[in-house]
Formats: C-alpha cells, sequence, structure tokens
C-alpha cells in the first residue's frame, strides 16, 4: 500500500494552521489581509475535517488551514494527506507528544486504499514533516496494525475464509515469534468445541479455532477473543440479498484481535497475550443446523437454536468458555453481533 511519508525536514515545506473553531476568529486576526480576505471569499469555516489551499501573492500555495475538534484521535489530519498537493507540509500547531503522535497516525491512515486487487495502486505525493515530539516508531506500528485489520476485513470472503484467515495468524505469528495452533474440522468436537464446530460445518471450508500465544507466562495475562464469521448468509434462516451484501465483514472481530495482537507484539509490551479467534462460514448446505436444533456448549449449557442467523454469539461461546478456563487478568471479546444491540 502507498503512504505519504513522514519526514524529519525539508528544505521547503508549506505550514498547516490546525485551527479549532473555538479559536478560529483569534487566530484569523493575526493573518494578513491577503490571507482573511482569501478565507473569507471562500466562506470557509472551520469545521472539523475542512480544509482550504490559501494562495501566495505569486500564487502557489502558500498555507494550508483546516479545521479541528482536538488531536486526541488520530482523525484531525486523517482527509489530508490524500488531498493536498505533491510536496512537504509542517504543522504550525504546537501540540503535546501524544497529540503529535496522533497527527502522524491520521496523517498515514488517510492515505489507506485496499489494492489487493489493482493492477497499479494510487500514490500520494504529500508528506508531512514530524511534529516535535512524535513518536514516529510508535505512529507507524499503530497505522501498520489498523492497516492490517482494515485488509483483513475488505477482502472478499473468497478469499478470505477460516483457512486464509488461519494463514494470516500464522503469518503474523512467526513474525513475532508467537506460538500460533489450529484446531479445524471434526478436531474440534473431539476438543469439546461443539458450537464453533455446529455453526461452521455446512461449508466446505471447515470451521476452525485460531490460538495465538505470546510474551512470558510471568507477565499479566491479557487474552483477546474475537468473532471470525468469515460470512454470514445467515444460515437455513437465510438473509435477504441486501443483507448479506456486506456480510464479508462480520469477522471484523477477528481482524480487529488480531490487529491489536500485532500492535502488542510489535511494541513488545509485558504483557503474556493470547488471542482466541473462532473462524466459520454460517453457510446453507444439506448438512447446516436447524432451528429448534438442540446443541450442547463447550461449557456444558445446552442451547436451544430460535434463529441460525444468531451464529456469532455461539461460536464466542465455546471460545470465552476456554479464555476463561486460563482466569485472565484482562479478557476482551470483539464482534460485530446483531444491528439491533449496537455498542
Amino acid at each position: 500500500m502507498a503512504t505519504p511519508s513522514l519526514v524529519s525536514r525539508a528544505a521547503r515545506s508549506i505550514p498547516i494552521h490546525a485551527v479549532p473553531k473555538d479559536a478560529y476568529d483569534a487566530w484569523l486576526k493575526k493573518q494578513r489581509r491577503e490571507v482573511r480576505t482569501w478565507l473569507d471569499s471562500v466562506d470557509f469555516s472551520p469545521k472539523a475535517h475542512r480544509f482550504e489551499l490559501v494562495p501566495g501573492r505569486d500564487g502557489k500555495l502558500e498555507a494550508v488551514v483546516v479545521g479541528v475538534d482536538s488531536f486526541d484521535t488520530p482523525w484531525a489530519l486523517a482527509g489530508l494527506s490524500a488531498k493536498l498537493p505533491k510536496g512537504a507540509y509542517r504543522l504550525e500547531t504546537p501540540l503535546s507528544s501524544s497529540d503529535a503522535t496522533n497527527a502522524c497516525v491520521g496523517w498515514l491512515l488517510g492515505t489507506y486504499r485496499f489494492t489487493r486487487y489493482k493492477k497499479k495502486p494510487p500514490t500520494f505525493g504529500a508528506s508531512l514533516v514530524v511534529p516535535k515530539g512524535a513518536d514516529v516508531k510508535r505512529a507507524e506500528l499503530i497505522a501498520s496494525a489498523l492497516r492490517l485489520s482494515r485488509d483483513l476485513i475488505n477482502t472478499p470472503a473468497e478469499d478470505m475464509g477460516p483457512s486464509e484467515l488461519a494463514a494470516e495468524a500464522r503469518k503474523l505469528g512467526r513474525a513475532h515469534r508467537a506460538r500460533v495452533t489450529v484446531i479445524r474440522g471434526n478436531e474440534l468436537l473431539r476438543k469439546n468445541y461443539p458450537t464453533i464446530h455446529t455453526v461452521g460445518r455446512a461449508s466446505d471450508d471447515p470451521p476452525h479455532l485460531i490460538d495465538l500465544v505470546w510474551g512470558s507466562a510471568s507477565h499479566p495475562k491479557v487474552t483477546l477473543v474475537g468473532k471470525g464469521v468469515c460470512f454470514d448468509s445467515g444460515g437455513l434462516d437465510l438473509k435477504p440479498a441486501s443483507g448479506m451484501l456486506t456480510m464479508k465483514k462480520d469477522m471484523g472481530g477477528a481482524a480487529a484481535v488480531l490487529g491489536v495482537a500485532k500492535l502488542i507484539m510489535g511494541a513488545r509490551l509485558p504483557v503474556r497475550l493470547r488471542v482466541l479467534v473462532p473462524a466459520v462460514e454460517n453457510s446453507v448446505s444439506g448438512n447446516a443446523y436447524r432451528p429448534l436444533d438442540v446443541i450442547k456448549t463447550r461449557k456444558g449449557i445446552t442451547v436451544e437454536i430460535g434463529n441460525t442467523d444468531a451464529e456469532g454469539r455461539l461460536v464466542l461461546s465455546d471460545a470465552l468458555t476456554e479464555a476463561c478456563r486460563e482466569k485472565p487478568d484482562v479478557l476482551i471479546d470483539f464482534a460485530t453481533l446483531t444491528g439491533a444491540a449496537r455498542v
């Protein structure tokens, strides 16, 4: 993926004035008359993410003005890096170290494009002079982790089924010397993961349980569980076409935990990390699970199926039961569950 660079210095750089709405009037009064006239003529309003290119007396680009809410999140500059003309830019706004790092993250993420199937990925020519105090290594690590999650979600289910998701986890594990174990197909029944098997058994790509472990056992235990439904047709309670259209993203929880794992391992945080991903495809076939089937979970509880399109909580139940067995200090699950219960 092409991203604009972060540079330590530049012979010539164009200033970016990031101005909060409540400070805009005071800032504007300090500018030259030509700048005030230009911004007034284009009816500029310092709403978040709105920006304006300010020409100099010679007609060349002299400055950029952008409205911001705050730099507490990376998104203040995220819209700029892909839209500005080629050249080097510098932030004129004084920032704390954490805010400067966030600005770098947003700059890097602003040019994210899913390019797996593109013959010629887009290129971007704007670069940012690293603001004073920014942790560039941290910014690049965060951006890289987020790009991984986005790429996994954006990849169609044809190329990102349970087997491919497991392969991505193994690749990540190799890069950071983590141990990755995968239980697949009927082995899930032998090792007592019945709900994961039940939901995924109708697909030609068998269900998987991905288990990544990294770090020292002496460190605090952090366990992340991510729902990995690589495509959700709804099962026999079939979704309508409109509801099925974006269901490649139903493994967003898995993509999120793998991205977080990349971040944790890349930063070498002092934790013992475990990642569990039940990876399945909720498909339709002669052996698909049915409404009113009664299945037993890993915990030993029986569950009657009211709707086969409520598969997420089923696969998570077995993974969470296994996660709790170790009594981790922190346990977080990530999932795209029913739209009727958004958090």
